[in-house]
């Protein structure tokens, strides 16, 4: 475990690598937010679940990951490292003091530390293991704390921008399982899709991108019942791409 990331390891044969962004809240001593520290349990700053998810699925695929290791609130690694919200000053009605008060040279030595070295990694496992696929874990929140009148019914979502090779073979298998499933929710690809954008478009590379509603996997019974469905519906995705 480094102080960005945790690497599990895996095949190259499974023919995937797992990246996780939001996977933790971890904020580094030496950082302070400037917020009350109920705050790194929300969705604002880990996407809830998604650690105990990403551990079982990569270990079930025996497919090597990359899993963050800070909070999104340090830095948001599913931005563009030139992105100004990859230090993000407010989400979903939360202020964060310490971030509006870096300036510029602060910024980009907070990226240095915490994006360069992430993203890096990542590139370097996908050179490494040259997986047929690629894929990540995220998970979302029922209702933003801002639009409370706002519900996500969807059990999950499957992301995509351009490439629709694997989201078009993924979301009718979940379907078939009973589950709700977003067809690009509840946010769009298009708009926010900087990791998947970066390591698997840019290189003609097909991705899975795959969120899970937050109140189900919040448990280890969740997210061993998640596990469960998802790690077919990702392998059957895999071979289907060949």
């Amino acid at each position: 475990m480094t102080d960005v990331f945790i690497e599990i390891e895996g095949r190259s044969e499974s023919g995937l690598v797992l990246i996780a962004d939001h996977a933790s809240n971890r904020v580094p001593e030496d950082i302070d937010l400037g917020v009350h520290p109920s705050v790194l349990d929300k969705h604002v700053a880990v996407d809830i679940g998604v650690d105990r998810l990403a551990m079982l699925v990569s270990g079930a695929l025996g497919c090597p990951a990359i899993i963050a290791n800070i909070s999104r609130l340090v830095v948001d690694l599913h931005r563009e490292h030139d992105n100004p919200v990859a230090t993000p000053v407010h989400s979903d009605g939360h202020h964060i003091p310490a971030n509006a008060a870096l300036d510029e040279a602060a910024r980009r030595e907070r990226i240095e530390r915490f994006w360069h070295p992430y993203h890096g990694r990542a590139a370097e496992l996908v050179d490494t293991h040259e997986p047929d696929m690629l894929f990540t874990l995220h998970s979302f929140t029922p209702r933003l704390e801002t639009r409370t009148h706002e519900t996500r019914p969807w059990h999950a979502g499957i992301l995509y921008n351009r490439d629709d090779r694997a989201a078009r073979i993924a979301i009718p298998k979940l379907e078939a399982l009973g589950l709700h499933v977003g067809d690009n929710e509840p946010y769009s690809g298009q708009e926010l899709n900087a990791t998947m954008d970066l390591h698997a478009e840019a290189r003609g590379l097909p991705y899975l991108a795959i969120e899970v509603r937050n109140d189900l996997i919040a448990d280890a019974e969740g997210a061993r019942k998640w596990a469960e469905l998802l790690v077919p519906v990702i392998a059957e995705t895999r071979d289907a791409l060949k």
